[in-house]
């Protein structure tokens, strides 16, 4: 049972969720030769300011 988590920037529309994971259940399914209904895909919907890169919060480099 694939268990996919997806860390990204709040923000996305529910649209671009669905097609999202559409593709990655059917690629995923069809690599590991495994039931669309077997994989798991969760949304880690992060702010901003909660993530940094090289010492800098996200939300100071807009």
């Amino acid at each position: 049972m694939p268990f996919i988590t997806i860390d990204l920037f709040e923000g996305r529309t529910i649209e671009a969720k669905r097609e999202l994971v559409k593709s990655i259940t059917a690629e995923t399914s069809r690599i590991l030769a495994c039931s669309p209904d077997s994989v798991h895909v969760r949304f880690n919907d992060v702010k901003r300011e909660d993530w940094s890169t090289g010492g800098t919060l996200w939300s100071d480099k807009e």
